[in-house]
């Protein structure tokens, strides 16, 4: 009897890990009724995370009511693995661009607050570890709001505290930064981000410049958030990390979502992950591996990104490791970059999308095509005697 493991990321817009992995699965039955098939849905970090970490581990879904982007009430998740001490947030549950419509898109005014509120909850229930993914944001605050919940005092040159839930074009505004815990931070909580970012806060590379302009941000708006971030990781040196000796500025991660990454190291020395890593050592999708004929992983579309650290690569490299032959099936695919995927380590990838399927059509019925691309790769590849 064939194992198969089934293990994709979700197909953005369409399908959920979830609903991806079961579509999958009835893909690899079509073709091989008697297979054992191991369904481990998959993230890297962003929108997925959650639930992928807490359906891994047998925990427990909580939501609470807090500041959304725009600073009025949203209705946010985070999780509880099955440990009972690590929580899973998402900041995209608060802070995220999900939440902002096309029309009120302003990098500005958006705020990582409900995001602070997230976590402030998570320790309240007696969580002492942390994971924190920051996908999808809305935001390019530098994480202010978040310090704000968590009870930082951003002091204006008057001495006056400043609103709760500014954004990131109030930065500016800030000359001081009281943080009860600068001493040693918060001992009481370990945090590990999961995020692939490499950016810095600031600069031509920075969140502003890179991120902004996803976010709504128009070139006179990112030379402004570029110039308030970096007052703002000064004011962060000097008055939170300074015993730390840490360059805000400049550190690789801290311009992950809208610098929200730089926040969560100055104020609660966060470690950084690549979130695919997290989510396969807590999903133990290695001793899954074991004994398997074949993986099968995806999103929405295969392309030179994917390759840059995203949940199929990460599946990729393991499966590569342990001598199982790897399939990635993706809404579309990026013909100039299948060479690539194959010198990475899988052995076929293959579309949904082709010449007689449109867009629309194939997000309209990714679940059916994607069974039908699984099923379809998988007898191409056992007729060439690959798998056997």
């Amino acid at each position: 009897m064939r194992t198969v493991v089934v293990a994709p990321d979700k197909f953005k817009g369409s399908l959920t890990a979830e609903e991806a992995a079961e579509a999958i699965a009835r893909g690899v039955r079509a073709v091989w009724p008697n297979a054992r098939v191991i369904k481990v849905p998959m993230a890297d970090g962003g929108e997925g995370t959650l639930r992928a970490l807490v359906r891994a581990t047998g925990g427990k879904i909580f939501h609470r009511r807090v500041m959304g982007p725009l600073g009025k009430p949203v209705r946010a998740a985070f999780g509880v693995l099955g440990d009972g001490k690590t929580a899973v947030i998402e900041m995209a549950e608060a802070s995220g661009f999900k939440l902002v419509p096309a029309a009120r898109r302003n990098p500005l005014v958006t705020t990582t607050y409900g995001t602070g509120e997230l976590i402030l909850a998570a320790l309240r229930r007696g969580c002492r570890r942390l994971i924190v993914g920051i996908g999808g944001s809305a935001t390019n605050d530098g994480g202010a709001g978040m310090a704000q919940a968590l009870g930082a005092r951003l002091v204006d040159a008057r001495g006056r505290g400043l609103p709760r839930g500014m954004g990131g074009g109030a930065l500016s505004r800030v000359t001081r930064v009281v943080w009860p815990k600068a001493e040693g931070r918060n001992p009481k909580a370990e945090v590990l981000v999961a995020s692939d970012v490499q950016n810095p806060l600031v600069g031509p590379r920075g969140a502003s410049a890179v991120f902004g302009p996803q976010k709504g941000a128009t070139p006179v708006m990112v030379k402004r958030l570029d110039a308030n971030l970096r007052h703002w990781a000064k004011l962060l040196e000097r008055d939170v990390v300074s015993a730390f000796g840490l360059r805000i500025s400049t550190f690789p991660g801290g311009g992950a979502a809208g610098g929200l990454g730089a926040g969560l190291k100055a104020f609660l020395g966060a470690r950084f992950r690549p979130g695919v890593e997290i989510v396969i050592e807590h999903a133990r999708l290695a001793e899954k591996l074991r004994g398997a004929d074949l993986v099968i992983t995806g999103e929405g579309r295969l392309d030179r990104s994917t390759l840059d650290g995203k949940a199929p690569l990460g599946v990729a490299r393991l499966a590569r490791r342990m001598g199982v032959p790897v399939i990635a099936v993706g809404g579309s695919l990026d013909a100039a970059a299948t060479a690539a995927f194959r010198r990475a380590g899988f052995t076929a990838v293959a579309p949904l999308m082709t010449e007689s399927v449109t867009l629309k059509e194939a997000m309209a019925n990714a679940a059916k095509l994607l069974t039908a691309a699984t099923a379809w790769t998988i007898r191409a590849l056992d007729a060439k005697g690959r798998l056997r």
